[in-house]
């Protein structure tokens, strides 16, 4: 078990036992590693795959017409010439004239002053500087004037070296170039949704904060096209009409319950953008179980948006290893900007008949960050007893959802735990282990986050049933082999309580691990 320093945060915990259990940790780490590069371990891989899975069955499943494709990271760069990448894909910098260290100027004014400073120009954010007197916060030498950093990356191709590319800084791109020939396969229908869930990469210039700031990370992401004389129309509008929406407004310091209604008669927003806000909201509080009062949707207003989004609300989670709400995705409606940008770059028309006439499609973009919504996960679900430490996650996000004990090497229990293990590993996330007390195996599996530990121990072999323990509240009870799969299918799918899974077994002290 990973040994917590009693003055450790929760994040360096997280980050402890995230290491040592092989769910995550810095990339090439054996050199040193390289601020915002990370590696998915054995486990984290699958917490990540389970939330990639989750995200396409409930947006790919909003209508018959959403779709998943999967592009290349590497495009020309006339692409980011049309998107406007590479006029305005840039971060404040600010560098010290002392030691040349290089800081995210919003960063360090935000940190200093707690004040959020976002829309500011070069100009008004050297002035900030100025006027709070702040310094670097490595030697304290003077911060030189605020300038533009493009964050692309650029890559050479080809044998020359002369056919210059760039990594996309999104996946939102590849829709837009991929938006004709999808349109002519699905039959020409809209509205049109083409998801991606695929890396990108940033240059950025601080990355902090774990996952929130990285230079390689994954998007999950889907680009609805639609025609924008039918923004306020939406098919399935009565199963959210009444449904209330946790949102703060950007003129607002409070977060208040709207329903979908109300957002689109008193506040104007288009049913067809409340609907799509409304099923991100059921995806947190309702598929990934995040409490409703650390969710919210954070309007942006006109300086702080892009200024191709007509309407933008950010999703946020309270993350206590953050210290509040964190931005982990965005609902934006992005007009006609980036078809036209792409049909006036590319030369090709991009325009499609619908309705018996022709239009630009316009475009509804819903962006996750993966690896964020992962950090979220680890945070809401970590917790700490006095005994124990471990992940709660629910069964659908759980890396391991069941773990396989013998209770000893020996009088054939071993082998009959095998069969256990192997019978039930082509159905669910199983793990097999046997080493060390089995007190000690409860508490490395608690600290993954496995839902449940089944043991094989004498009375498995002349009755044939085995203990299964519940990782939430310890406590065990006894079913037979023949029936175990399906007793742990019900579990996992909250059809049965623990109680109901078998017989009760006395709880007997559980060893450290």
């Amino acid at each position: 078990m990973v040994i917590l320093v009693k003055m450790a945060s929760k994040q360096d915990n997280i980050l402890a036992i995230a290491a040592k259990r092989g769910l995550f940790y810095p990339a090439a780490e054996i050199y040193g590693a390289t601020a915002g590069f990370w590696t998915y371990g054995h486990l984290g891989t699958r917490v990540k795959q389970n939330w990639e899975n989750l995200w396409r069955k409930t947006f790919l499943g909003l209508s018959p017409f959403y779709f998943e494709i999967d592009d290349a990271n590497i495009m020309p760069s006339k692409v980011f010439e049309s998107s406007g990448h590479l006029k305005n894909f840039n971060d404040p910098l600010t560098e010290c004239g002392k030691c040349h260290f290089r800081f995210r100027a919003d960063q360090i004014i935000e940190d200093a002053t707690k004040t959020s400073v976002e829309g500011l120009d070069e100009n008004a954010l050297t002035k900030v500087i100025e006027d709070n007197k702040l310094v670097c916060p490595k030697c304290q030498g003077k911060l030189l004037p605020v300038r533009w950093f493009n964050m692309m990356f650029n890559v050479k191709v080809g044998a020359t070296g002369e056919n210059e590319m760039y990594l996309r800084p999104e996946s939102a791109q590849s829709p837009y170039l991929a938006f004709k020939r999808e349109f002519e396969a699905i039959r020409r229908k809209l509205p049109m949704g083409l998801a991606v869930i695929g890396k990108a990469f940033r240059n950025e210039i601080a990355p902090r904060q774990s996952f929130f700031r990285l230079r390689e990370f994954t998007q999950a992401e889907l680009q609805i096209f639609f025609d924008a004389d039918l923004i306020d129309q939406c098919d399935d509008w009565k199963s959210v009409s009444k449904y209330m929406l946790y949102v703060k407004f950007s003129e607002e310091n409070a977060i208040r319950e709207v329903s979908c209604e109300d957002m689109n008669k008193k506040h104007s927003i288009p049913k067809f953008y409340a609907y799509h806000l409304a099923k991100v909201q059921q995806f947190y509080l309702d598929a990934l179980g995040m409490p409703k009062e650390k969710f919210r949707f954070r309007e942006l207003n006109e300086k702080e948006r892009a200024f191709y989004n007509k309407i933008h609300f950010d999703v946020e989670l309270d993350l206590e290893t953050l210290g509040g709400f964190r931005e982990v995705a965005g609902v934006h409606y992005r007009g006609d900007h980036d078809l036209k940008g792409h049909q006036e770059g590319s030369k090709e028309k991009l325009e499609v008949m619908t309705n018996e006439k022709r239009v630009l499609p316009h475009v509804l973009e819903l962006s996750f960050g993966v690896d964020r919504n992962v950090w979220a996960l680890m945070d809401a679900f970590y917790k700490e007893e006095p005994e124990r430490v471990m992940f709660k996650f629910p069964g659908w996000v759980a890396p391991v959802e069941v773990a396989v004990f013998p209770l000893m090497n020996k009088e054939g229990i071993p082998k009959l735990s095998e069969k256990v293990y192997k019978s039930l590993s082509a159905e669910f996330k199983t793990f097999y282990d046997e080493s060390g007390s089995v007190g000690r195996r409860y508490r490395r599996q608690d600290e993954v986050g496995t839902c449940y530990c089944v043991t094989v121990d004498f009375d498995s072999l002349q009755g044939k049933t085995v203990t299964i323990r519940d990782r939430d509240s310890m406590t065990q009870v006894r079913t037979k082999i023949s029936a175990l799969a399906k007793v742990l299918r019900k579990l996992l799918d909250k059809d049965i309580e623990f109680s109901q899974a078998g017989a009760k077994v006395e709880s007997k002290k559980e060893g450290a691990a």
